[in-house]
């Protein structure tokens, strides 16, 4: 019989684990009746969540728990899962309770039915994010499905379920700030959405404000995307070719009539146009220099303090 693994990033859990664990073993043991293991990784939470995590896995051994070093982020959290999963399927979840364990039915019954497919995405009914986080996940839609060749009515979420040669084929990337949906794009074409139901937050607030959600869709856009670059380069042409018109008819107008006084207010719009267009390609190249320098230190993605799986 196969194994499921369900790899979970906890970051102020506390309060919700307990919750997430019974209704996960109710799934499996009551309804799927299918093994399963349970992988919570602290990501540096400074609340009760790695006692909680204790209590747990003392309770039962399926449970298996990593404590971070420091708060590395939901992606690398989820990669250090990767790392130790035994499944042959693997899930990947929030510990919210947004992403209900009861939907999990629904997502295996289709990976059962369909050879075809590699990775079952979540597509939520009745989306119960904030109106940020929801503007910033149709902007990252619509960012990925042009940069990475993606089907824009494909779903990008972290509610997850993947067969264990993709979790195989991504846990060791180098990436620098890995994104784990768009590693799944770029590793398979044989995603699809499953709709499910979705929770409203039990306790808490999310983690992601306007800020991050404007960074993390920066960094998709100059990390996979040549775009600003060809941007920068159209823009470019049409202003020397701007200039070449200008050129002509200041020298047209110098033969005809001579100089004047008057065209000061062009020389100088043109000159800041062409100034600040300079600045903006420095800045863009810039950015793409800094990813460069990223990607160069190999810096490791987490770092365990203490786990207890065996």
């Amino acid at each position: 019989m196969s194994l499921y693994s369900v790899v979970v990033p906890v970051y102020y859990g506390e309060h919700m684990l307990d919750e997430l664990y019974t209704r996960l073993a109710r799934v499996f043991d009551e309804v799927l009746h299918r093994d399963f293991e349970l992988l919570l990784i602290d990501d540096g939470s400074k609340d009760r969540s790695w006692e909680v995590m204790q209590a747990l896995r003392d309770k039962d051994r399926r449970v298996r728990i990593y404590q971070m070093s420091r708060n590395f982020g939901q992606h690398p959290a989820i990669l250090a899962g990767f790392q130790y999963v035994r499944g042959d399927f693997v899930i990947t979840m929030d510990d919210d309770l947004q992403h209900m364990p009861e939907e999990l039915p629904k997502m295996i019954r289709v990976m059962d039915e369909r050879d075809d497919v590699d990775v079952i995405l979540a597509r939520y009914e009745g989306r119960h994010h904030s109106l940020i986080r929801k503007l910033g996940t149709r902007l990252s839609v619509y960012a990925t499905s042009k940069m990475l060749g993606k089907d824009p009515d494909l779903e990008i979420t972290s509610f997850r379920l993947m067969r264990r040669f993709i979790v195989d084929a991504i846990k060791d990337t180098t990436v620098h700030l890995p994104q784990i949906g768009n590693l799944l794009v770029q590793t398979s074409n044989h995603i699809i959405n499953v709709d499910v139901q979705h929770a409203e937050r039990a306790y808490g607030k999310s983690g992601y404000t306007f800020r991050s959600l404007v960074k993390t869709l920066l960094y998709d856009i100059t990390t996979h995307s040549i775009l600003p670059l060809l941007l920068v380069r159209d823009i470019g042409i049409g202003a020397f070719l701007v200039s070449l018109v200008l050129g002509i008819y200041y020298l047209v107008r110098y033969f005809a009539v001579g100089i004047s006084i008057e065209g000061w207010t062009t020389i100088i719009l043109v000159l800041l146009a062409s100034t600040g267009l300079t600045l903006l390609s420095v800045g863009i190249l810039g950015e793409y220099l800094m990813h460069i320098l990223d990607e160069s230190k190999k810096m490791p993605h987490y770092v365990l303090r203490r786990k207890d799986d065996e």
